[in-house]
């Protein structure tokens, strides 16, 4: 019997493992999940299901508004004893970097003990900061110092200040004005917007058409077709999912994929691979072939399809890399990025964006050689693991893991709108797309391929459930996706 029970116990164990296979091993500063996922310690008990199954949010310690949650000790420390010197929590979470210095934004006042507020608390009779000092020298001028952190007018009140904007201009985040876009706000045209006297015509770009009734473009042409990088292989399929075949029958761990439109080429790797290839979907050999050796960790891969240029990122050289669809003249555009997460380039405009998604997330847009670097997005973003570009509106969107959310923005960074919350197919995403009407992508926690209008997140579809195929990295092929 004791034979029996110490197999049973082994046999447990093993079962064990191969619930939480393939998720790494977490260590000392991360929760372990229930499914064997890891996330970031300080994000248990946030309120945001991070994990998946909810396991990171139960049996939490429900401090009081204004306390500090000390994750490790489990319990509450009041906020006065909080970045005062002295550690409460058994593991000084009170008092770390993190928590006491952080970087404020031009939008937010730094108290003396280093915690930020919003300007707009400053002087008003009301203590923000809990050693009161954002109601200290109330009597200064802010709008004279660094012109009150507002990007074009600042007014000066009895109490405080105020920021203002500009004519044909609004208020955003209480700072920075952006200019008004009629046509984004009403957000009904799949692309041109024509606004007159307070009414909007859509129109559509040479070759689409534009339905009757509504503001959405459809396509001309060959039909629109997808590629999904999944751990058996390179699917491909129709939007709707009701066509679809392996095109590879490599078994890697899935990956970014990306497209040449012009002669249907796909390339794709592994964030285990240090190889990059390529596969030409016209060719009688389906075989793959090796374009070139990059490095581990690549979760990124976008063509310039003007210049026949590859750009990808890697979370193993922290950079941005660029090499010729032919394999040669790979180098290093951009050093020292934290976590790259996802690419995507302009060739017509000259720009390539990238996400960032460590301790600082954000997402970012320079010039195709690598300079004129400037961030479109730093704030109320968490974990940036995809982006797309809608080219006919000039719009960037990304997925946020984290929030559960995609997103889009302009170019220039203005016009910030979230399309799509948390659906329950939004846990996990991977891959990215934007065509006609619809952004898609592909949701890891449920190995399936969704979409939604890209206007505002309804009609969502799920349009292929992979069972227990894992997909990755999706592109979307059709020849004016990539306008010459």
């Amino acid at each position: 019997m004791e034979h029996l029970g110490a197999l049973l116990l082994l046999l447990t164990c093993v079962s064990r493992l191969q619930l939480i296979e393939g998720f790494p091993k977490s260590n000392t500063k991360q929760f372990e999940c229930s499914n064997g996922r890891c996330v970031p310690l300080n994000r248990q008990c946030d309120g945001v299901d991070d994990c998946g199954d909810s396991s990171d949010e139960i049996s939490c310690l429900n401090c009081t508004s204004g306390s500090f949650h000390c994750v490790a000790a489990a319990h509450c420390v009041p906020s006065h004893s909080v970045c005062d010197g002295k550690p409460d929590c058994s593991d000084g979470a009170d008092e770390q970097l993190d928590t006491c210095a952080p970087t404020c934004s031009r939008s937010q006042f730094k108290c003396t003990n280093g915690r930020c507020v919003p300007n707009s608390g400053r002087c008003d009779n009301i203590k923000d900061c809990e050693d009161g000092s954002d109601e200290e020298n109330c009597d200064d001028n802010e709008c004279e110092t660094n012109n009150g952190g507002c990007s074009h007018l600042c007014i000066d009140l009895p109490f405080g200040f105020m920021c203002d904007c500009p004519s044909g201009m609004r208020l955003v985040q209480d700072t920075h004005c952006q200019d008004v876009d009629h046509c984004l706000d009403s957000d009904v045209c799949d692309q041109i917007c024509v606004h007159t006297n307070g009414s909007f015509a859509c129109e559509c770009q040479d070759g689409y058409v534009l339905t009757p009734g509504t503001g959405q473009c459809k396509a001309t042409g060959v039909a629109a077709h997808m590629a999904i990088s999944t751990h058996k292989g390179v699917k491909w399929m129709d939007l709707s999912g009701s066509e679809q075949r392996n095109v590879t029958y490599k078994r890697a761990s899935p990956g970014p994929v990306s497209a040449l439109n012009a002669n249907k080429t796909l390339y794709w790797t592994s964030p285990e691979n240090d190889i990059i290839y390529s596969l030409s979907l016209d060719s009688s050999d389906r075989r793959p072939a090796v374009l070139l050796k990059a490095s581990i960790g690549i979760l990124g891969l976008a063509v310039d399809w003007i210049h026949e240029l590859l750009y990808w990122v890697s979370t193993n050289t922290h950079a941005l890399h660029m090499a010729s669809l032919n394999g040669s003249r790979q180098s290093e555009l951009i050093s020292g990025l934290s976590r790259p997460t996802a690419v995507a380039v302009q060739p017509m405009l000259g720009y390539v964006f990238w996400a960032d998604s460590d301790a600082s997330p954000k997402i970012e847009r320079a010039s195709l050689d690598g300079t004129s670097r400037i961030a479109l997005i730093t704030s109320s973003i968490r974990c940036p693991v995809a982006v797309s570009l809608d080219i006919p509106r000039g719009l960037l969107y990304w997925a946020d893991s984290g929030l559960r959310t995609v997103s889009r923005v302009a170019f220039d960074g203005q016009h910030r709108k979230t399309v799509v919350e948390s659906n329950g197919y939004l846990d996990q995403p991977f891959g990215l797309a934007v065509f006609e009407s619809r952004v898609y992508w592909s949701d890891q926690l449920t190995n399936s391929i969704c979409s939604a209008d890209k206007h505002n997140g309804n009609m969502l579809q799920v349009s292929q459930r992979l069972g227990s195929v894992s997909p990755a990295g999706l592109v979307i092929l059709h020849p004016l996706l990539q306008p010459a």
